[in-house]
């Protein structure tokens, strides 16, 4: 069975979403919507969140799916590589998925990251060091890469 719950964070409402057996998306919302079914998937993966909120985790184990194309699973893949608290830039998160001349498409894989957080593309900035995009409110990003860094 599936299931789907909503968090709140001091990023805002995420919605957590599973097939039943791996989280496949965290992704934010303004407000509920759709039914709620909590499963062994979303329970954990909310607990986690909120322990890395609480500065007790620095990584997640919850198992995840990863739905895209070879070439963004190994973006995405590169991204869990990063430790919490740093940033590389998406030409160097293109190197470390074996494909050094493809930073723009680094760029677009993070953009279609659909686990926000989780698969912490909040980490990836540009060579001039500047914050880059991000898929949610760059505000977001800001905050998380703050919040990792203190």
């Amino acid at each position: 069975m599936n299931g789907r719950i909503f968090t709140e964070t001091p990023v805002g409402l995420l919605r957590l979403d599973s097939d039943g057996t791996s989280l496949t998306a965290v992704s934010p919302c303004s407000f509920p919507t759709g039914e709620v079914f909590r499963d062994e998937i979303t329970i954990s993966a909310e607990r986690q969140l909120n322990e890395y909120f609480a500065k007790k985790r620095k990584s997640f184990d919850v198992p995840i799916y990863m739905d895209g194309t070879d070439f963004q699973v190994s973006i995405w893949r590169a991204l869990m590589e990063i430790p919490y608290g740093e940033t590389v830039s998406y030409g160097t998160l293109a190197a470390m998925a074996g494909n050094p001349k493809a930073c723009r498409a680094a760029g677009s894989a993070c953009g279609k990251n659909p686990l926000m957080i989780v698969i912490p593309c909040h980490r990836v900035i540009s060579s001039d060091g500047k914050i880059g995009g991000f898929s949610a409110d760059i505000n977001i990003k800001k905050y998380l890469l703050d919040f990792e860094n203190k």
